[in-house]
């Protein structure tokens, strides 16, 4: 695999079709160009993402939260994610540990492993290639900023309101 851009998440926004879509930019603006990788993620990703950046926490564990205790109880630690390509428009992830038997690797969506990687505070890793096919111009991105505090809010009451019942056929 080619060069590795590291990239931090600068937001998780919708955009016009009210779809979530996580914005990643390089870390070094000056090296790798002011531009953005819009990454297209599901809902719940993109709630499990916001909690882990604005270190707000839910009412409950998480799946990704679940999963950071897991990898602690079993002294292993995430690493690095790394989006290492695109096939037809679907990107592909890994997620790389440390563990007690040395480093492993395991495939993963984008969103599950940058969920994983903002709360392992884990450097996030883009592909050149990648970047140089799906990322844009920084300021061609029209999007709303779907971070805002509503949203988790509105999401933490949900979680606490909700009932298994609610659930059943």
């Amino acid at each position: 695999m080619g060069p590795m851009i590291r990239v931090r998440v600068v937001g998780v926004a919708l955009d016009p079709a009210q779809q979530h879509v996580i914005l990643l930019k390089p870390v070094d603006v000056e090296s790798h160009g002011d531009r953005v990788l819009p990454v297209w993620i599901g809902p719940q990703e993109a709630m499990s993402i916001l909690v882990a950046i604005e270190g707000s926490g839910s009412p409950r564990p998480l799946a990704h939260d679940l999963m950071t205790a897991m990898l602690g109880e079993l002294s292993a630690s995430v690493d690095r994610v790394e989006v290492t390509h695109l096939d037809e428009g679907t990107f592909h992830a890994r997620v790389v540990l440390n563990t007690p038997v040395g480093p492993r690797t395991f495939d993963a969506r984008p969103s599950d492993a940058i969920a994983l990687a903002a709360r392992a505070d884990a450097a996030i890793l883009v592909a050149e290639a990648v970047f140089a096919e799906a990322g844009v111009p920084d300021e061609a991105v029209e999007l709303e900023a779907a971070a805002d505090e509503d949203r988790v809010e509105e999401f933490r009451r949900f979680l606490d309101d909700v009932d298994p019942e609610d659930f059943q056929g």
